[in-house]
């Protein structure tokens, strides 16, 4: 097994000098086993419990949201066999999430953007299209998207795009503060609705709610 890291994934603007994203990508010989045999002593733990990362939930087939995952939460996302993860928090991912990756053929999407808090809250346009790229690219599916606590960072992004598959506002900012709860920012939501989709909207969109 080799851990390929690519630091210049994506595309940047000429003359841009900032790695918006750091992907880790693991290229696996031999047979990739399925979720359920890659969970060692599946049927001596039939009984055991799954546990779902903090603010876990489905955002579009294919597409799943959630905090920041920690190892109680791994034989659960074993589960959902996915492809990729997309980490909108700007640390080195923990040694114990990148064993986890490796053993489960997941590749890594990283965007650093630092966790603000009102009123400095600046949420960076191009980094979150960029992410939104990775999301619409049915190729990272099944993908999951998180932050720290999955309400702000994760919000926006799921925000940007539910305007892609054009909800009205007020649904964007329901689904938002339902995450967010106490903790809703209003710049969060003026940056969402501020958001141009317009550049994406070539992109294909296979999800249940991005019929044209």
């Amino acid at each position: 097994m080799k851990v390929e890291l690519n630091p210049n994934h994506h595309h940047q603007d000429q003359g841009t000098k900032t790695e918006m994203c750091r992907t880790i990508e693991v290229v696996a010989g031999g047979v990739v086993l399925s979720p359920a045999k890659q969970v060692a002593g599946a049927d001596d733990c039939a009984d055991d419990l799954f546990i779902p990362p903090l603010n876990f939930s489905m955002v579009d087939n294919g597409i799943f949201r959630s905090g920041f995952p920690e190892s109680a939460n791994f034989s659960f996302l074993q589960t959902l066999g996915l492809r990729s993860i997309i980490c909108l928090c700007p640390e080195p991912y923990p040694e114990a999430n990148v064993e986890f990756l490796k053993s489960n053929g997941i590749k890594l999407f990283q965007f650093g953007i630092e966790g603000y808090k009102e009123p400095f809250v600046n949420i960076p346009e191009d980094t979150i299209r960029e992410a939104l790229k990775v999301v619409l690219d049915v190729r990272n599916h099944p993908v999951l998207i998180h932050c720290k606590r999955g309400k702000h960072r994760t919000g926006c992004l799921v925000g940007c795009l539910r305007k892609l598959q054009r909800w009205c506002l007020t649904s964007v900012f329901d689904e938002y503060q339902r995450f967010a709860a106490a903790k809703a920012r209003v710049a969060d939501q003026r940056f969402m609705e501020m958001f141009d989709v317009s550049s994406l909207k070539h992109l294909p969109m296979p999800f249940s709610c991005s019929k044209r």
